[in-house]
Formats: structure tokens, sequence, C-alpha cells
């Protein structure tokens, strides 16, 4: 990634327009961003940032929105970002103006414009550029998949920013995966342990369910087979289950075929003795049946001649009702006459009921005509009737003018009493959302403040607890040396006393007649002898160690010491001499006067809110009342036209109401006297027809009786018979035909009479018998089925258990594979030492390359002392492979990186982070870095080491890359020739580039 152009627009410090051009910056290698404290320095990257990733870096990210804008802009002036910049090998422009508040274009009162996005792409081929996103998310997602990192990790490895810089250097292996993870792309090989892992779930699940398979068939075996298979407990994905199913089959089988024989053998004895019991019970039962019959057949011919005086009766009865029948047309002939006629003569009476006596003895025809002359004065009334009916509307419509007229007087009430309060209401929201926005200001400001104070703060009570320190490591060093120097004068005193000593242990080594090893005498006349404050080659050599013992403690106490004197120092140059309760209170009142900024601030958005509601009221008010006031004017000449047309209506009405109120309830008067004339009319006029039909149907009734040999008519009705009666007497002549015919046949049978004569059978000793028989025949035959059933289910159950046998077979083959190598690449397998994942194993590998390529610089910057090592050793729970050590040249030892002083951790992670691009820009298919940011920290150099630094930082431009410092220490300026100055004035700051070109 390389940046070329960035132009900034009332953004942050800057009130106006400017521009950087980072291709002429880049051209050096090294360029120092300076300025003095306050002028915007920071600004710059988070302008980078924010065009980026639409967000600042860090604890900035509470200036967001519409406080990103610069305090110093014209009003008129929107804030924008816009970068130009190549990643991927796309140069890319991307702009970004965050939401903003301007004055209405239209009337008075502010406005908030949203946040808007532009992405475009430069064509070379074209030499234009082409638009490719307005939107804030697909901006997101492109930039990020591009440059390969979030805001976070852009941040920690490109742009360095105050107070995160050894970030990456301290974190932790979980942290430190996740952004080598996305720098290298080594995704893929979580993918690989993640198919893995799928792979041995699922051969896992298939082995399972195979094995459970076979289990429930092998359940299913012994619950078929019962007693005959003993089955052991047995788990899924358990070896051994396939034998131990196969084996207790194969037994079950053999015992389940000789129970089945044996039951064959028992149904054959059973068939034999239940036939004979059958045949038995047969001839009993024909006997029994024979005997009853010839008896019945007896009771049923006496009861048929009891009856037979009913039997001619009812034979005489349905002669007469035949007769009867040819009289029936007739009879129901008149009775519908006679009906019909009551009902037209009752109808008649009452629709006379209903009219004057006048009309008592009229005819059909009288009443007819009546009706019409009522009529055709009723046709006569539609015309009134209409004008009626306008009249009725008009006083509705003068209705709903007075209700309009009385709504918009209480509008215009109503719009006058608000619209008298509005500029005061308007002027108290306009001071709240003032008010609230400088809150929000101050609360920027002393946003700003805090992160210097509360790590100054933090160094005052690191100073106080390393001076307390310093103070027991001192003591800890001088009885050290006490101790060292004691045991330095034992060992002298023992070695002078083995000294003293020495002859008489080289007399004791003497044998007579061989040479000595000092003079080669080989008489020894004298020989020394021992004294009792003698000591020997042990003692010297015991007291010389204790001795390098305690020199070696006293070394480590004193760089115990001198670790604490280097970050006691570290911590005072941070905090200083200002003691840490002033410092706690100072901060304690900044958190204080920055909480009550932020709850001042945080009523701005409903204040705003509240203030275009409030305008949007005032509009409605307005216009509500100018619609009132042209209601009113026009309602005057309507209500004019209303009055003139109901004088003439009235008029015309008074005619033709006559004596009643309405013209309608004259129409409504003949209405009714033609409807009830009419039916008067028609109901005489039906009573007058429905008396001729009845005299008509008693004369055809009176003569059809007298042919059909009936002396009058109610003598023919009586001997009709109605359906139910006719089929009731006709059954009973039936069933006495039907069982006269039977009983006479039962009595001539020969078989029947024959068994008459025979004892009474016993069917119920036979049935018994049989019973008995059939039982022992069931019983027989349930047990030879049951034993036919298990064997042929446990056949079944035995070839499917054989057949899952094979199919599990190579699928646990697959799944001990697969099993393996999961376990393997996640780390969990006894073959992996180290525990450790292979993404986390190729993590490491990059990593080991970044510490090698870390070290080069960083032994350049510490003059050979530090060197950055790769450690494989887990940390706590965490996953290992990804750890950092630094070893000391001075002390050959390999420590934590926490333990370095704040100058070197600061240039131990600038050749970490070197290291790091480096390594990513050399990965095939890499993210490429070729600009990096450093925002402060120089100022913890002292000279040599800051030459060292400048020296490593500007041997970069071989690899056509380029480090942008941020600082304000005056030496640089003398030794960085590129430089963008930030200068800050009233109107804002303004930015400067010099020495470049």
């Amino acid at each position: 990634m390389r940046l070329h152009r960035l132009d900034i627009t009332a953004f942050g410090p800057f009130g106006g327009a400017q521009s950087v051009d980072f291709d002429e910056l880049s051209a050096a290698g090294l360029f120092l961003l300076h300025g003095p404290t306050g002028a915007g320095k920071t600004s710059v990257l988070d302008a980078v940032c924010y065009a980026l990733y639409g967000a600042v870096p860090g604890a900035r990210q509470s200036g967001q929105g519409m406080a990103l804008r610069s305090d110093h802009a014209d009003p008129r002036t929107r804030t924008e970002v816009r970068l130009e910049l190549t990643v991927a090998g796309r140069r890319l422009e991307i702009t970004r103006q965050p939401p903003w508040e301007r004055a209405k274009l239209r009337g008075s009162g502010t406005t908030v414009d949203k946040a808007q996005s532009w992405l475009r792409e430069y064509d070379a081929g074209t030499g234009a550029w082409k638009d490719l996103s307005r939107s804030h998310q697909e901006i997101g997602e492109e930039i990020t998949q591009l440059i390969g990192m979030s805001r976070e990790q852009f941040c920690q490895v490109v742009l360095l920013p105050q107070g995160d810089f050894a970030r990456f250097l301290r974190a932790d292996a979980e942290a430190r995966g996740r952004l080598l993870g996305r720098l290298f792309d080594t995704q893929r090989f979580a993918e690989v342990e993640k198919r893995l892992a799928e792979r041995r779930r699922a051969a896992e699940a298939e082995v399972r369910d195979g094995d459970a398979a076979l289990l429930a068939d092998a359940h299913r075996m012994q619950q078929a087979a019962g007693s005959a298979m003993e089955l052991p407990e047995l788990t899924p994905g358990e070896p051994g289950v396939a034998e131990a199913v196969l084996s207790a089959a194969a037994v079950a089988r053999s015992t389940l075929r000789e129970e089945l024989t044996v039951a064959q053998c028992r149904l054959a004895a059973a068939e034999s003795g239940q036939a004979a019991a059958e045949r038995a019970l047969a001839d009993v039962r024909e006997t029994a049946r024979l005997q009853r019959r010839f008896a019945d057949a007896r009771e049923r011919a006496a009861l048929l001649q009891e009856r037979a005086d009913t039997h001619r009766e009812a034979q005489a009865r349905m002669e007469r009702a035949r007769k009867a029948e040819a009289v029936a047309p007739a009879l129901e002939l008149r009775d519908a006459a006679d009906a019909e006629h009551r009902r037209a003569s009752s109808a008649r009476a009452r629709a006379l009921a209903l009219l004057p006596d006048t009309y008592a003895d009229a005819g059909a025809a009288g009443l007819a005509a009546v009706a019409r002359r009522a009529a055709e004065e009723l046709g006569g009334l539609e015309s009134a009737r209409r004008a009626e009916q306008r009249l009725a509307e008009l006083a509705e419509e003068r209705d709903v003018l007075d209700r309009q007229e009385r709504a918009d007087e209480e509008i215009l009430q109503e719009a006058e009493a608000w619209l008298g309060g509005w500029e005061t209401t308007r002027a108290e929201l306009q001071r709240r959302i003032d008010s609230a926005q400088e809150a929000a200001t101050r609360a920027e400001q002393l946003s700003v403040r805090r992160e210097p104070a509360e790590r100054r703060l933090k160094a005052a009570r690191t100073r106080d607890r390393l001076t307390e320190e310093l103070a027991s490591a001192a003591d800890q060093v001088r009885r050290a040396k006490e101790e060292t120097l004691a045991a330095k004068e034992h060992w002298l005193e023992v070695k002078e006393r083995r000294l003293n000593g020495i002859a008489a242990e080289l007399a004791a080594q003497l044998t007579a007649g061989e040479p000595c090893a000092v003079c080669g005498a080989t008489e020894h006349p004298a020989p020394a002898r021992k004294d009792a404050g003698h000591v020997g080659r042990e003692a010297e050599e015991r007291a010389h160690t204790a001795f390098q013992r305690a020199e070696a403690r006293q070394a480590e106490q004193e760089r115990g010491l001198g670790a604490v004197r280097e970050a006691l120092a570290a911590a005072t140059a941070e905090a200083g001499d200002t003691p840490t309760a002033q410092l706690a209170d100072e901060m304690a009142e900044l958190e204080r006067q920055f909480a009550e900024a932020r709850r001042d601030a945080s009523v701005l958005h409903s204040a705003r809110e509240e203030l275009r509601r409030a305008e949007q009221e005032h509009e409605r008010r307005a216009t509500a009342r100018r619609r009132a006031e042209v209601s009113v004017a026009e309602r005057v000449g309507h209500r004019e036209r209303l009055e003139q047309e109901r004088a003439a209506l009235e008029g015309e009405l008074a005619e033709a109401r006559g004596a009643l109120e309405s013209v309608a309830a004259r129409a409504a008067q003949l209405e009714r006297q033609v409807a009830l004339l009419s039916d008067a009319a028609d109901s005489a006029r039906a009573a007058e027809d429905s008396a001729r039909r009845l005299k008509d149907a008693d004369a055809r009734l009176a003569d059809a009786a007298f042919r059909a040999g009936f002396e009058t008519p109610r003598a023919a009705a009586d001997a009709l018979l109605d359906n139910a009666e006719h089929r009731e007497l006709q059954r009973r002549l039936d069933a006495w035909q039907s069982e006269e015919a039977a009983v006479r046949a039962m009595l001539a049978e020969a078989d029947a009479a024959a068994a008459a004569q025979l004892p009474p059978a016993d069917p119920e000793a036979a049935e018994q018998a049989a019973a008995e028989a059939g039982r022992r025949l069931r019983d027989a035959a349930s047990a030879r089925d049951a034993a036919a059933r298990r064997c042929a289910e446990l056949d079944r159950l035995s070839a499917r258990a054989a057949q899952g046998v094979r199919r599990i077979a190579p699928l646990r083959t697959q799944y001990d594979r697969v099993a393996r190598l999961a376990a393997l690449t996640a780390g969990t397998s006894a073959e992996n030492e180290r525990k450790m994942r292979l993404e986390s194993y190729v993590l490491a590998a990059r990593l080991e390359q970044v510490a090698a390529a870390a070290t080069v610089r960083l032994r350049r910057m510490s003059s050979g002392r530090y060197t950055l090592v790769h450690s494989d050793d887990r940390a706590g729970r965490g996953r290992s492979g990804l750890g950092l050590h630094v070893v000391d040249a001075w002390t050959g030892r390999e420590r934590d990186t926490a333990t370095l002083s704040g100058g070197e951790t600061f240039f131990a992670s600038l050749a970490l982070a070197l290291g790091l691009a480096d390594v990513v820009t050399d990965e095939a298919g890499g993210v490429r870095l070729d600009t990096l940011f450093i925002d402060e920290g120089f100022g913890s150099l002292d000279d040599q080491t800051l030459d060292e630094v400048l020296d490593v930082l500007d041997s970069l431009r071989e690899r056509d890359r380029s480090v942008g410092i941020v600082s304000h220490v005056a030496d640089l300026r003398r030794r960085i020739h590129a430089q963008l100055e930030v200068v800050k004035g009233r109107s804002g700051s303004v930015v400067r580039q010099r020495g470049v070109g």
C-alpha cells in the first residue's frame, strides 16, 4: 500500500483546504511531520485513517461525525477528506464527508446533511477515473479486503499512534495470531483444520451410527430370541462390538432351531385330537337342531289356528279399502277447495277491516276503481317531493357552513396565540443548542488531555512503587556484597591453611624405596606430620564454590537493582517530580470536567430535534391560519346563494302540502290508501273464485261415492286407509300366508321327524370337549409359530447385522485415519509435542521470520545488545508458537519484552514493525506495506541510539519504502530534510512541505 496525495478541508484544526503530496515526501524515503503541540500533526494521520475506514484511531474515536469538523471553518464550507493511494496494484481515490450541520436554504435555523462517501478507480487504459461505489458499507468492505487489515490492525502495524506503539510487541498470542493471520492470509490453514475436524466428526458419526444400528439389531435379536441369547454391555464406537454381536447371534440361532423341532411334533398330535372332537360336535349339533325344528313347527301350527278369526277380519277390511281408493281423488279435491275458500274469505275480511265502513259492501270492481283514482293523485306529487328534499339539503348545507365557521375561528385563535410566542421559543431552543455545542467542544478538548494525564499518573504510581523497591533492592545488594566478602575471606583463609600444611599432605603420599615427587630421593628420613589445623583439597574447593555462589548472587542482585533504577528513571522522566496525590487530584478533576462536559453535550441532538419540530409546527400553524382566512371569505357568497334558493322552494311547497305538515306525509298517506284498496280488491276477487270451485267439488264427490257402492261420501272416507295402515295390514296378511306355508313344510320333513324319535342331544358336553381340543391345538400352533417367527426374525436380523459389519469396516478404518490427522492439526494429539495447531504452526514460522528480520535492525539500533527471538512455549492456556522474547547480549539471558525500558521498548517495537512489514511484503500474495507512520517516541532516545534508529529508517529507501516520523523533537529537524510542517494560527492550522522535490 502506497499513499500518493491527501486533501483535507475543514477537518480538525485545519479551517481551510490543505494538501499533502506523499509522493514527494516518500521520494526521500524518510520524512518528518512536525509542528508545535496542538498544531494538528496527529490530525494528518487521523485524516488518513478516516479516509480509509471512516473512523479515527484509538481513543480519538469519540471525535466522530460532526465533531470532526474544524471550528475555524467557514459555515458554508463542508468538511471533506480525500485520499489517493495504490493498493493491491489498483490506484484508488476515496472521498469521505462526515455529517454536516448547515444553515437552511429557506427560512431560518439549521439542518443536518448525512455523511457521504465516494470510491473511484483510475483506469490506465482511458486515463480517467471510474466511479465504483457510494455506499459506506461497500467501500468499507472493499478497502478492508484490499488492505487485508481492520482499522485496529492498520493502526497497530502501519499507523503507529501515540500510546499504542508497542501493542504488537506486548500483545498476547491470540491477538498476535489474529493480526498475523490477516496479514499472511493463513485462513486456508484454519479452513484445513476446520475441514479435517468436520470430516472427523462426520466419520465418527457414521461409525457411531453404524455401531448404534448394529446394537439396535442386536437388541432386536435379543428380544426375538428371549433367554436363548445373552448380550454383554456394549457402547457404540467401542472395539469388538461386531464380534460380540455376531457370536451371540450364532449361539441363539442354534438354540431356537432345536425349540422349533419340538414344537412341530407337539402340533401334529394336537391336530389329530382336534379333528376327532370337531366331528363328534358336528353330529350332536345336527341332531339337536332337527329336534328343535320339529318342536318349533308344532308350536307355530297351534298358534296359527288360534288367530284364524283375526286373519279373516283383516281380509274383509282390505277389500273395503280397495273400493274406497276410487273415491280418494274426489275427496282430496273437495278438501283442497274448502281450504282455499276459507283462506280467501279470511284474507278478504282482514283487508276490509283496514278500510272505512263505507267500503264494507263494495265488490272487487268498486275497490279497484277507488284504488286507481288514489294512484293518479299520488303521481302528481313527485315534483313537490323533489323540491322538499332539496329544501332539507339546503338546511344541512347551512349547518355545515356554521360548523366550518366555528372551526376556522378556533384555528385562527390557536394559531395567533401560538405564533405570538414563537420568537421566544426559538431563541430559548437556539440557546440550548449553543450551550450543548460549547460543551461538546469542551469535552473533545478535555478528551485529548485525558490520555497524557492518565499516562503521567500511571507513571507516577510506578515511580513511587519503584522508589520503595529501589531501597529494598539496594539493601539486598549490600547484604549480598557482605556475604560475598565473607565467603571470599573464608576461602582465602582455607587456602592459606592448606598451603601451610601442603608438606604434610605430600609426605602422606611417600612410600619407602619410592622416589619423592618433589626431590626424587628414595629415602625419607623425616617426613612432615599433619597438625590439628590442616585442611584438604575438598575443604578448599567447598570454600571456593561457596564464594562463587555468593558472587553470582551478588551479580544477580546488582542486575535487579540496575533494572529497577532504569525503570525508575523511565517512570520519573514520564511523571516528573509532581507528587502522585496531586496528579491523582488533577486526573479526578479532569475526569469530572470531562463527564460534566459529556453530560451537557448529550442534549445537543435532542435540542436540535426539538428546534426542528418547533420549526415544523411554526410552518404548520402559519399555513393553517392562511387557509382559515381564505375559507371565511369564500363562505359569505355561498351563504347568500343558499338563502335565495330556500325562499323560492318554500313558496312552491306551501301549495303541495295542503293540510299536512309535508309533501312526504301527503304522499305517504296516498301510498297507504292505494295499497289497502288494491289488497282489498284482490282479496274480494279471490274469495268469489274459491266459492265457485268449492261448489263444483261437492258435486263430483257425491257422484264418485255412489258409483263405488258407498251410501255417503263420509262412509267412503271412513273406509280409506292411509299408507302406514295399508302397509301394516298387507304385512300382516303376507306374514300369515308365509308362516302357514313354512309350518306345513317343516312338518313334512322326514329327517326332523326321525330325530324327534331319538333321545335329547347334549351339545354343551360336545362343545366343551371340542373347545378343549381346540385350545390344545392353538397352544401348540402358537408355540410352533412363535418358534418359527423367532428363528426367521433372528436369521433376518443376523444377516442384516453381518451386512452392517461389512459396511462399517472401511468406515472405521477411514475414521481412524482422519481422527489421527485432525488431532495432529488441532494440537490435541500426543504426537504433537507442542500442542500446536496447524495455523499456529504456519504463523509461528512467519513470526520466526519476522523476529529474524526485526533482529537485523534491532541489533543495529541497540549497538548489538538486543536480539528478538521466537518462542514455541505455551502462555498459560493460550496457543503455543507465537511468543516473543528478547536476548540481552550483556547478560546472555533471555527475558520477557515487558522488562525493556521506555526507549528500548520504542526501538524494539519499531524494529519489529519494520521486520513485520518486510516479511509481509516479501510473502507471495501478502499485503505490500510501502508507507509507515510513527507517531512520537523518539524523545525517549539518547543521541547515539537516535542516530542508529535514523540510519535504520533511512536504509528503507533501498526497498522503495518510506517512513513518516511524527515528532516535535527539535534535533530531528536537523537530521531529516524532507519535512511536512504543521503551523497553527488563530484562523486554523496549515501545512508546509520543505526539503522535497
